[in-house]
């Protein structure tokens, strides 16, 4: 761990220029640049918020006014978003860079750390998009927001820990880069994002409660949309689950790293 920690702080130079030359590039010749971050989530959130909202919003715990489904859904793609996003990168990290990892030496975890980043950067303009929504809409900012933190990093440590596993598997198995974005769908509709799971029958509900997003998602929604703190109780140990779990990804990550780059 001191090790990693050393490369990366000696490479953070590396790391800030490629994540800023990563957003610089994506949108060097779109019109309206890094906004497109946030358009492509909100716009999500609003195509399921008409859709839904008819059906879904006098059923959600605690609700009031016309626009607590909205507000209930953008707190949920805000965690949701912010996983999917990271173990997608993580997914395809080292095919993506497999000419970089054969050619020049330098540490191999500023790669996830690049992706993290930037996954971050891309969180956090979503989140001041939301905060400007939920104020617009005439939802009061409250201290529970601040647990927006503690989940975030709860959510960066479990999809971390998933994609580096997933990713060194890719590299020998690329039937992975194909299955892992059909399960994350699949994942998606299994988690409350879309929908309380109050209105789901008794016994599915036990069975998304042993979902680790669920836990997350609502503690999401319950801090941002219905202004209440979260269940921390489960979320300390979904922590420590997803403490062991990034632990394990870190050491598949070092072991298999001259394999990965042989076999790449």
């Amino acid at each position: 761990m001191i090790g990693i920690m050393r490369g990366l702080w000696s490479y953070r130079e590396f790391i800030r220029s490629s994540i800023r030359n990563e957003l610089h590039s994506r949108f060097a010749r779109s019109r309206l640049g890094g906004l497109w971050m946030i358009i492509n989530p909100l716009a999500q959130a609003a195509i399921y918020a008409i859709v839904l909202s008819s059906v879904i919003s006098a059923r959600l715990p605690g609700s009031e006014g016309k626009y607590a489904y909205a507000l209930y859904l953008l707190s949920g793609f805000l965690g949701w978003t912010l996983f999917a996003e990271i173990v997608t990168r993580c997914l395809t990290l080292f095919i993506d860079n497999g000419t970089l990892i054969k050619k020049v030496s330098f540490p191999r975890i500023t790669l996830p750390a690049i992706a993290i980043g930037s996954a971050l950067l891309n969180n956090l303009f979503l989140l001041i998009a939301v905060l400007l929504v939920f104020t617009l809409l005439g939802h009061d900012l409250t201290a529970s927001m601040l647990f927006v933190v503690p989940l975030t990093a709860c959510v960066v440590a479990f999809a971390v820990g998933i994609g580096l596993i997933l990713g060194v598997m890719n590299v020998f198995v690329r039937d992975l880069g194909q299955v892992v974005p059909i399960v994350l769908q699949i994942g998606f509709w299994l988690t409350p994002v879309v929908y309380p799971i109050s209105i789901i029958p008794e016994a599915f509900r036990k069975i998304i409660a042993h979902n680790p997003m669920y836990h997350m998602v609502s503690g999401y929604q319950d801090a941002l949309a219905l202004s209440v703190e979260p269940r921390m109780g489960s979320l300390v140990w979904l922590m420590l689950a997803s403490l062991a779990l990034l632990a394990l990804g870190l050491f598949m990550f070092r072991r298999a790293a001259p394999e990965v780059a042989d076999h790449l």
